[in-house]
């Protein structure tokens, strides 16, 4: 339902003109603190609210890490925070949807010398496309997770915001987020700190006040992604060389998916490789070769993407050619100033400085050029990096 035209009526939390009662909402529950807070708090601000939980992998594995999303120990947490305030709970066999959208692309991209982000698939497709439909055919007025981020009204409608913890801010995984869920979907938590939803889930009494978060991906319980990649793609470790970029063979590798772009520790070099530091600077899938090299050959200005989405203003195309904007190109590292541009007739990214560290496999995201970078605009998928002439002039490298 949309929530960019508003009346002279008084608008409910979730902005709908009308008592929280006559309010549907469905809560996506992992069964961690924060989904388990936001569920019970729209619970008790009277929603008429329905918890969904989603069985994403196999239940026998799953119990064996508790501390995973959505396992055997979370399905039962949920379960019980529903019956505490008395709403309908519901468990969803997503363990197909789940194999097919988010682990075998998992598996496909690290063989492809690239470094996944399975949460962001797993929101792009099981949970805000897949489970988004399913809260529709339940009725429901909107989709409520417990995503620290903010939907904010603009101008325009419902724009996409960081969170306002900003330790916990989870924008960066919601880059894939279209125009139409996000007029669908609500963030509770979005305007709160961690150690607010804590004590909130302490006042309401619930069993997960003090649950540890997930550090790990959620489908691979042993804490080895190499292990879930050999499961469903045997033999897939192949040897190959460990080449220096001048062309020197330094050693072997154990298969290049043990391998993502900046990786200094655990290369499997003998002594005296070289006298430097030695990372790992690009992978060649095609030929089985990792390369590696010095700490400043990493440095790119440059980056391709593909399967952009665009939540700001306008379309996305040439006309945002030379837009300033703020970018994160890692989910741990701070927005940096860059601009669109041009390039063979293809929007790329060029940041105003060279950084280290950009992977093919991750996720370039957009954010308004601020001095907060608040407002979330889209994002792509990395493709490559590239050092542009003038970055060279100016002894980026």
């Amino acid at each position: 339902m949309s929530q960019t035209v508003k009346t002279s009526q008084t608008l409910n939390s979730l902005g709908f003109d009308k008592a929280p009662a006559d309010t549907r909402v469905v809560v996506a529950m992992s069964g961690g603190v924060d989904s388990s807070v936001c569920a019970a708090m729209l619970s008790r601000e009277g929603y008429d609210v329905v918890g969904v939980t989603l069985q994403l992998y196999d239940h026998g594995a799953a119990i064996k890490k508790a501390k995973a999303c959505c396992a055997g120990q979370d399905i039962y947490d949920a379960k019980r925070v529903a019956e505490i305030f008395g709403f309908p709970h519901y468990v969803l066999d997503y363990e197909s949807k789940f194999k097919d959208s988010v682990i075998e692309d998992f598996a496909d991209t690290y063989l492809m010398g690239s470094t996944p982000i399975p949460c962001v698939r797993c929101n792009q497709t099981v949970k805000f496309r897949d489970l988004l439909d399913v809260a529709k055919d339940l009725g429901a007025d909107c989709m409520a997770t417990g995503h620290y981020i903010q939907r904010l009204e603009g101008p325009e409608g419902p724009e996409l915001h960081r969170g306002f913890d900003g330790g916990k801010d989870q924008s960066y995984f919601l880059f894939a987020t279209t125009r139409a869920q996000l007029d669908y979907l609500r963030f509770p938590l979005g305007a709160m700190n961690k150690s607010e939803t804590r004590k909130i889930a302490v006042e309401l009494g619930l069993n997960v006040a003090s649950k540890p978060d997930s550090q790990d991906i959620c489908f691979v319980p042993t804490g080895k992604y190499t292990d879930v990649i050999e499961k469903i793609r045997p033999g897939a470790a192949l040897p190959g060389d460990i080449m220096h970029m001048d062309g020197t063979v330094l050693g072997r590798h154990r298969g290049i998916m043990y391998y993502t772009i900046g990786q200094r520790r655990g290369l499997g070099l003998p002594d005296g490789s070289g006298a430097d530091p030695l990372y790992v600077i690009s992978i060649n899938a095609a030929e089985n070769r990792v390369i590696v090299g010095p700490r400043d050959a990493l440095m790119r200005d440059t980056v391709y993407l593909k399967e952009t989405n665009w939540i700001g203003t306008g379309a996305f195309g040439p006309d945002l050619d030379g837009r300033a904007l703020a970018v994160k190109t890692r989910s741990t590292k701070a927005p940096v100033p860059a601009k669109f541009a041009l390039e063979d007739g293809n929007i790329v990214v060029r940041l105003d400085s060279a950084i280290d560290g950009i992977s093919p496999g991750q996720a370039c995201v957009f954010y308004e050029a601020t001095d907060k970078a608040s407002r979330v605009l889209g994002g792509g998928w990395i493709t490559g990096a590239g050092l542009s002439d003038s970055a060279v002039e100016q002894g980026a490298v």
